[in-house]
């Protein structure tokens, strides 16, 4: 009987590694917020907008009702997501608390014109976010209770974070006024958009499940063109008892137009099936130079 491999501690080198993005995403949000949204009466989401809310109206530093508001989130975090992530997540949350108290006085960088604050401004607390998620931590705690609470009930987790966040905007329109809560719900959208592409990757991949009547003509053009390799997979109809070769093909963002000339070229009645895919690890993913 074989014995089970204990796993690795990670090493200080590849702790900072990870952790370094996560405060450098916490500095860059708290930009966003300190030099851009707060200064034009707009607001975030989730957590950081409550406590916005908050320093606003009693007057208490904005890094400590960030940090002391995140608490219970962080402990949610770690019950169900876990320890990692949950200290990831403090380091992230300290230091976004710590980003809002040093530059709580810089100057202004947009003011007035709303549209522009509100684009701007979803755009860099968006990357900020979006690069500590991405390297395991988070700057909100929000995002956790919409994930309990959609176990719990009957409503999916996109739900409750809209009907979360539909709460924290009502409760913003009472200091910044409804064109606050509007535009901050903006801001707010902007930024989890921003989020998205930063955590997937400015190319992502995508995944084609092809059927198709010339299936070793498809690869091999596939090959030939784009440089990428395909697998087979043998797969059976369920009523016609046939059997097929199913290609299976990832490929970059960039390329899916010219998968697409490629497949409707060969077979334009060939079964296509396109999936995003988020990550894409191990094996050879590399293309072969086509030119």
């Amino acid at each position: 009987m074989s014995a089970i491999p204990q796993k690795r501690k990670m090493s200080i080198g590849r702790i900072i590694k990870k952790a370094l993005p996560i405060i450098i995403g916490a500095f860059i949000t708290a930009y966003g917020l300190e030099a851009v949204l707060i200064p034009n009466n707009v607001s975030d989401g989730g957590v950081t907008g409550l406590s916005i809310v908050g320093s606003q109206l009693f007057g208490l530093p904005l890094g400590l009702l960030i940090a002391v508001l995140n608490i219970p989130f962080v402990y949610l975090g770690y019950k169900q997501i876990g320890k990692s992530f949950a200290i990831y997540s403090i380091t992230g949350i300290a230091s976004l608390a710590y980003a809002t108290t040093v530059m709580h006085h810089i100057p202004t960088i947009i003011e007035g014109d709303t549209l522009l604050v509100t684009v701007i401004g979803g755009i860099i607390i968006g990357f900020g976010m979006g690069l500590a998620l991405r390297n395991g931590g988070a700057l909100d705690g929000i995002d956790m209770l919409a994930v309990l609470l959609a176990r719990k009930l009957p409503f999916g987790t996109s739900d409750m974070i809209l009907f979360l966040n539909l709460f924290v905007f009502i409760v913003v329109s009472f200091v910044f006024g409804l064109q606050g809560a509007f535009l901050s719900g903006i801001a707010y959208f902007i930024a989890s958009k921003v989020i998205h592409l930063v955590e997937e990757g400015f190319s992502g991949s995508k995944t084609y499940k092809i059927i198709s009547q010339e299936p070793d003509l498809l690869v091999q053009t596939i090959y030939d063109r784009l440089g990428r390799n395909a697998t087979y997979s043998l797969v059976k109809g369920a009523y016609t008892n046939d059997q097929y070769k199913e290609i299976t093909c990832i490929i970059n963002r960039l390329e899916d137009s010219k998968m697409k000339e490629i497949i409707y070229e060969i077979d334009k009645n060939a079964f296509v099936a396109v999936y995003d895919v988020a990550e894409v690890r191990g094996g050879n993913f590399k293309k072969r130079d086509i030119h």
